[in-house]
């Protein structure tokens, strides 16, 4: 763990608890370059009724307009939840290089997302893929958005 990654985590869940007072789901993501946020976003599968919306999806193409290139080289994602096999997949095709994220996939299928049982760890093997992965941070700060998100009236996963 980076001295930084604390704090890019956060910003990562206060932009997921931003997406749940919208109506969006509880997942978000900060995209940062030498310490610098280029991008955050959260959910946005709701109100754009788009199935691919994912918050890792939506700060990929928010970075890629920001710096105005499709390599991510030297990127790291923080996820409040691990990567989905999309999202992961994603990162990998941005040449991210770093790939950080809370609670696991299987904390979003408990919820009741209809998430593939594919870890990221398993995806970087089977894909050789050079992201470096770390799991867990404020793992339980993150699985505490599900709960925050379950109590809202509009919840509703896909």
């Amino acid at each position: 763990m980076k001295k930084q990654d604390l704090k890019f985590m956060r910003l990562a869940i206060e932009k997921a608890k931003e997406g749940v007072s919208k109506g969006q789901t509880p997942f978000g993501v900060c995209i940062v370059e030498k310490d610098k946020v280029i991008a955050c976003s959260h959910n946005l599968v709701w109100k754009d009724t788009d199935i691919t919306a994912h918050a890792e999806i939506t700060a990929i193409r928010s970075a890629c307009k920001s710096l105005k290139r499709i390599d991510l080289s030297g990127c790291t994602l923080y996820s409040t939840c691990e990567p989905c096999p999309m999202c992961f997949s994603a990162c990998h095709w941005a040449r991210i290089s770093r790939v950080v994220f809370g609670c696991g996939i299987k904390d979003a299928r408990s919820f009741g997302f209809n998430e593939l049982a594919v870890s990221n760890l398993k995806l970087k093997r089977l894909g050789k893929s050079k992201i470096k992965i770390t799991s867990g941070l404020l793992a339980k700060e993150n699985i505490a958005l599900f709960k925050f998100w379950q109590e809202q009236a509009k919840a509703k996963a896909y």
